[in-house]
């Protein structure tokens, strides 16, 4: 393990050298990487996929067990849980956490998520590379573009027909619609194979294909159909509602740059742009380390366990700089969420 058991604050020296690097990020980056916490981690991540897969293979076995009887309907929603840690691996995979070993890097992410999830990782790493480049910027960042859901206004005002009414509403839809957003990726997933290259669809095309027909072929051997039908929807969207609860608060409602503004430095479009999620290990467990947004959009690769002992050195350095430094629990981020999403759709609704 590197020389980063205990979190410490930047020193006084570190913040001051920004006035000399003309960067308010150097300084930061220079303290992390100085203790150790930008290394990899690689027997942390053996352990956690060596876990993962273990229980996906118990709940596995678990469905041709209990099969025959409705009481498998209670593994739907674990599944779904593992399915998360799961999308969580193949994700970190793409920000090389997990090693910095490109080609090892892609076959991690090609098993966890086009083999194991039926969600390609060519598609999501084009997408969320794009994100973190520019997060909240509309016109750059894929994740606020105008879509089923809008999250500014100027995007309100053209939506018409049923869209229009979608954006009235989005605010009490947007929970009901991550029910949907598990089978929206695997749909994603096979539309991207257009854009892919010839080698790149020829790997990713053949592993979505088979892991659709394996996902079938399991549920339809381990119980009946009217079982797996309900199990298949249910698994569905627990797994949907599981990413939405730990994407939702990372961005929504935070800051959005100006397109026709000064553009920002990588320190504050990461941070001012990110939301943290406070909480302990099951929290940290539960979403993914996702609920250190702005450490992990500072420091991309930085491997997942390190994100907690990077927070006080950067809660510390936002505060020296005079940086916001955006931090809630988890149930008020998702208030914050639904209340931006409520105002955006508040012209339509005074009409």
């Amino acid at each position: 393990m590197p020389q980063a058991a205990t979190a410490v604050a930047v020193r006084p020296t570190d913040v001051s050298a920004r006035h000399s690097s003309g960067s308010d990020f150097a300084p930061l980056l220079r303290a992390v990487r100085a203790r150790g916490l930008l290394e990899q981690r690689t027997g942390w991540y053996v352990r956690s996929i060596a876990a993962n897969a273990a229980a996906l293979a118990a709940v596995g076995a678990g469905l041709f067990a209990i099969g025959h009887s409705w009481w498998v309907l209670l593994l739907a929603p674990v599944l779904s849980v593992f399915c998360a840690r799961t999308a969580f691996i193949g994700h970190d995979a793409g920000h090389s956490q997990i090693t910095s070993n490109r080609t090892v890097a892609r076959l991690i992410g090609l098993f966890h998520g086009n083999l194991l999830l039926g969600m390609s990782v060519g598609w999501w790493n084009d997408k969320h590379n794009r994100h973190h480049a520019n997060p909240n910027h509309t016109g750059k960042d894929p994740d606020v573009a105008a879509d089923v859901l809008v999250f500014t206004a100027r995007q309100a005002r053209f939506r018409l027909g049923f869209r229009r009414w979608l954006t009235r509403n989005q605010a009490w839809l947007f929970f009901p619609l991550t029910l949907l957003q598990g089978i929206a990726m695997k749909v994603y997933g096979f539309r991207d194979l257009r854009r892919q290259s010839r080698r790149e669809r020829a790997v990713e095309g053949p592993l979505l294909v088979i892991h659709l027909l394996g996902y079938v072929t399991l549920l339809l051997t381990a119980m009946p159909l009217g079982h797996a039908l309900a199990f298949a929807a249910l698994h569905q969207a627990l797994f949907g509602l599981h990413l939405g609860m730990a994407f939702a608060p990372n961005h929504k409602g935070m800051e959005m740059p100006d397109p026709h503004g000064e553009r920002w430095g990588h320190l504050k479009r990461q941070v001012l742009t990110s939301r943290n999620i406070r909480g302990g290990a099951l929290t940290d467990w539960f979403l993914g380390g996702l609920n250190y947004q702005i450490e992990h959009h500072l420091f991309p690769s930085m491997p997942r366990p390190h994100l907690r002992l990077a927070q006080p050195m950067v809660r510390a350095h936002c505060h020296a700089v005079g940086m916001s430094y955006a931090q809630t629990g988890l149930v008020d981020s998702y208030r914050q969420v639904l209340r931006h999403m409520y105002e955006v759709g508040e012209p339509l609704r005074v009409e």
